[in-house]
C-alpha cells in the first residue's frame, strides 16, 4: 500500500480505546512499505497518545517514515496557509497536502474528513483519501 499517514491513524493504532482502533489495525496489517508522513504528524501523535517512545517505535519498526522537508517546501506551505486561512489549518495538514502533491499516487489515510474533503492539491484536485468506513 502506497499511502500518507495522518495523525488520526497513528493515534487510533496506538490507543485501544479509540473508536477507530480496529480500522487502524486493519490498515496497519495492509502496510507493505512504510507510510509516508512528516515530523508534524509524529509530534501531534506523540502529544495525543502521551507516549513519544511509542511513536518513535512506529518509525523504527517501519510503519511510517518522515519524508517531508519543511524548509525546502516553505513557500508552498505558506501559499497553502494563506489559501486555507479561514479553516485555521495546522502545520501537519499543510505538510500532508504538500506530500500529496509530491506523491500523487499515494492516498492520505485520515480520520479528519471534514478538512481533507475541503483541501485540494494543485488548487483544484481532490486529495484521494482512506478513511474509516463510519466516516466514508
Amino acid at each position: 500500500m502506497k499511502a500518507i499517514a495522518d495523525t488520526g491513524l497513528l493515534v487510533a493504532f496506538a490507543n485501544r480505546n479509540d473508536r477507530h482502533h480496529d480500522w487502524a489495525l486493519t490498515i496497519a496489517s495492509q502496510v507493505t512499505e512504510p507510510l509516508l508522513t512528516c515530523e508534524a504528524v509524529l509530534a501531534e501523535a506523540a502529544f495525543h497518545v502521551q507516549n513519544t517512545a511509542l511513536v518513535l517505535a512506529f518509525v523504527r519498526d517501519g510503519l511510517v517514515v518522515p519524508v517531508f522537508d519543511l524548509v525546502r517546501h516553505l513557500a508552498r506551505l505558506s501559499q497553502l496557509a494563506d489559501r486555507y486561512a479561514e479553516r485555521k489549518p495546522d502545520l501537519a495538514d499543510l505538510c500532508l497536502i504538500c506530500l500529496s502533491e509530491l506523491h500523487p499516487q499515494h492516498r492520505v489515510i485520515t480520520v479528519d474528513v471534514e478538512d481533507f474533503r475541503i483541501y485540494r492539491r494543485h488548487r483544484r484536485e481532490k486529495i484521494p483519501l482512506i478513511v474509516p468506513p463510519a466516516l466514508a
